[in-house]
């Protein structure tokens, strides 16, 4: 019904406004990466079991599935904490402009792992993506140079030597934020296979006291499990429920009865609205710590642009196909 869509389509905005929100929590909590992550999954993956009990959904699978989710938990658990720890060393809108590659990772992982064919225009947006992230990376040095070439031409070999393109935390956030790119990506396409033949409450449950596990050993065997782990502030606990419970366990819930209404074309091309939303929230409650150069602008515009069209062009080409 067309009342039941606009209702979908305007909870799924307010789903990705939350999931957007999530790269905010995480500057605001003062805990290190990997106990965040750690914290957020034990606090989501007990709501969600909660959850499957009052519905009475069933937990049982078969045992070899039971290790490819409990596996998948551990490619999401290491993507939240490359996404967290971008954060830490950058900032929220360089991590959110990174993090919308997960598309083209996406892709050339179908090809590789599935035989899918590789589509000419997928290759070419993924050339723009580099250009844009060489742009982020370099722009601010470029434009010096530029200037001084104007300005002071006969001391430009002195103007290039004093600076310097970038500075390591950046280089090492946006190193950070691909390969959490990347991880979101691999963990997208394993749930794509088997989110139709189980219920996505079962697999997110399991998925995520997979990653509480495999986090819990590291963080046993590395002595991290101290009464002090345990002893936060009251608002990194405020923050923390939050991100577990409203940005995790919920968000999912809801973005899986959105999907009984849209089609998966309308759900991806709004998701990919979660950078903006993200990037727009962090300068509006970080204000002068968010605020980028220029060439950060023009490089996640143009991310975020090709992302768009990328998704239009997707579904032109399948509509052709049909």
């Amino acid at each position: 019904m067309q009342g039941d869509n606009l209702k979908s389509y305007l909870h799924l905005h307010f789903i990705v406004f939350v999931w957007g929100f999530t790269a905010v929590l995480g500057a605001l909590i003062s805990l290190e990466a990997f106990p965040l992550v750690w914290f957020r999954m034990c606090i989501a993956s007990a709501l969600i079991f909660i959850y499957i009990k009052i519905r009475k959904i069933p937990l049982e699978v078969p045992r070899k599935m039971f290790g490819v989710f409990i596996f998948s938990g551990l490619v999401i658990a290491l993507h939240w904490f490359t996404f967290f720890e971008a954060i830490k060393v950058s900032n929220v809108s360089l991590t959110l402009a990174c993090l919308s590659t997960g598309a083209f990772f996406a892709s050339l992982l179908e090809s590789l792992l599935y035989g899918k064919r590789v589509v000419w225009y997928e290759l070419l947006m993924g050339f723009v993506v580099i250009i844009a992230l060489c742009i982020i990376i370099y722009g601010e040095y470029a434009l010096h140079i530029l200037s001084e070439l104007f300005t002071n031409p006969l001391e430009i070999g002195d103007a290039i030597a004093a600076v310097s393109p970038g500075q390591p935390t950046q280089y090492w956030g946006i190193l950070l934020a691909l390969t959490s790119a990347f991880l979101s990506a691999t963990f997208a396409i394993i749930n794509a296979r088997f989110a139709k033949e189980y219920n996505p409450s079962t697999i997110s449950f399991y998925e995520l006291a997979g990653g509480v596990g495999f986090f819990s050993i590291f963080l046993l065997f590395s002595g991290s499990f101290t009464p002090e782990f345990f002893i936060l502030s009251a608002n990194d606990w405020l923050w923390l429920f939050i991100l577990g419970s409203f940005c995790t366990a919920y968000a999912f819930i809801a973005s899986v009865q959105v999907m009984k209404f849209l089609s998966p074309y309308t759900v991806m091309l709004t998701i990919n609205l979660e950078p903006v939303y993200g990037i727009i929230l962090a300068v509006l409650v970080f204000k002068d710590k968010e605020k980028m150069g220029m060439p950060f602008y023009i490089g996640a515009a143009i991310i975020i642009i090709t992302v768009v069209i990328n998704g239009i062009l997707k579904n032109y080409t399948s509509k052709e196909s049909n």
